[in-house]
Formats: structure tokens, sequence, C-alpha cells
């Protein structure tokens, strides 16, 4: 399994959010490449970068903040938050992501999507599927719509989607644990490699992450909270 710590950004800072609660952000560092650098120090390979300005935005905002993350580590960086465009698309592969993550035009525009997804290939597109209460929001977590999370997983599995990420919404920056039931159900009724994210606490969390199948998990907050050590992260790697 994938560990994935994950670097979100606001104002060109390393923050963390409450259920994706802009007003509760809570800044852990303010050079967001310097976590990169400890991650990567730890042997970690992976990275998680949301750009949190761009979400609200609707377009990416902080991609300088990204080509820098990935030409100055050898982190894999997936990058997700405010892909709305071709061109927002171009730019984050360009500054260096290995890996994009689309959300709120999934929900909202399906045959964009897809195209997508036959343009770059399943390997370098993830499905982002956050939801709350099994229905998904968009745009930085701002809107909701009516879509179920199983169903929008399946139906896109079925038109060639490989990864999904999903985060419960209210698991996110708890620090309660994860929503270990739905991601039960999604690999039950699904083969999408699953990255699990929100709610991660302790190592036996990832660790079941890890027994119940999934792919990736990413580690935010329990990271900076310091519940979870770089040190454990690295043996599980």
């Amino acid at each position: 399994m994938r560990i994935i710590p994950a670097i979100d950004i606001i104002g060109g800072k390393c923050v963390r959010l409450t259920k994706g609660d802009y007003f509760t952000q809570k800044i852990y560092s303010e050079n967001p490449l310097d976590m990169a650098k400890i991650f990567e120090d730890a042997g970690i390979q992976y990275l998680h970068v949301v750009d949190l300005d761009g979400a609200k935005a609707k377009q990416i905002v902080n991609y300088k903040i990204l080509e820098v993350l990935a030409s100055q580590t050898n982190l894999n960086v997936d990058f997700g938050g405010g892909i709305k465009s071709e061109n927002d698309i171009k730019t984050a592969f360009e500054c260096g992501a290995k890996q994009i993550t689309v959300g709120s035009i999934a929900a909202q525009n399906q045959d964009l999507m897809l195209e997508w997804l036959m343009k770059y290939g399943a390997e370098k597109i993830i499905l982002g599927a956050d939801c709350k209460n099994r229905r998904i929001a968009t745009n930085g977590w701002l809107e909701n719509s009516n879509l179920d999370v199983i169903f929008f997983i399946k139906d896109y599995e079925n038109k060639g989607a490989k990864y999904s990420i999903v985060t419960d919404i209210d698991k996110d920056g708890m620090l309660s644990g994860p929503a270990f039931e739905l991601y039960e159900e999604i690999l039950t009724d699904t083969t999408i490699s699953l990255i699990a994210s929100g709610g991660i606490t302790t190592i036996k969390d990832v660790q079941k992450l890890k027994n119940i199948g999934c792919e990736g998990a990413i580690i935010g907050k329990a990271i900076y909270e310091g519940t979870i050590n770089l040190k454990e992260l690295s043996e599980l790697c």
C-alpha cells in the first residue's frame, strides 16, 4: 500500500482544515518544501498536494509551489484542487505532477472527465470522490450533490477509471479514525484502486486500511499533530 502524506496549501503555506471548513485552517509550515523534504528524508516516496486556493477559485492557483515540490524533491506528487480545464491539467503536468485528482468536474461534467481519461490515461487521472453522508461534494466541499458515492465510483470504473481517492468529509481532520465501513463496501462492490483519505489517526488505522485492500492511504493531520510518526510510516513503506 502506498503511504501518501498530504500537503494542503492556502496562501503558499502548509495548512490543515477540519471537515473542509476554510475557517478552521491551522498553519503547520510557512514553507511546504520544508515539509516535503522531511517526508522524503523519512523514506516516503509519494506526496498528495491540494491547492485549496485553487479549489475555491475554480482554477489552479499554487502551481509554482507544485513546481518547486516536484523539482526539488524526488517525491511522486499527485495534485488536486482547481482542476477545471484542459489548461489546468497541462499546467499541473508541466509543473511536475505525476497524477492529477479530478473531483468536481467528474461530478459536474462526465463527458469532459471521460475525455481526459482517454487523453491522459487512467494511470494519470485519479477520480476524486469526496462525500458527506455518502453524497458527493464539489468545489472545495463548498457544494453538495445528490450523487451516491458508490454509484459514482462504479459508474466511472465501468467507463475506465482505475484510481479513486475517497474522503468522508465528516472524518476529515477529526483524528477519529477513517471510514472503514465505507471503504470495505467500496472494495466489495468495485475493483477500483482505492486510496483512503480522511480521519486516519494511528498506525493501526494505516495497517487496517492495508489489510482490507486499500491501494493507498493519504495521511495529513495525524502526521502534523504527532499521532503517527514518520518512522512508523517509513517502516511500512
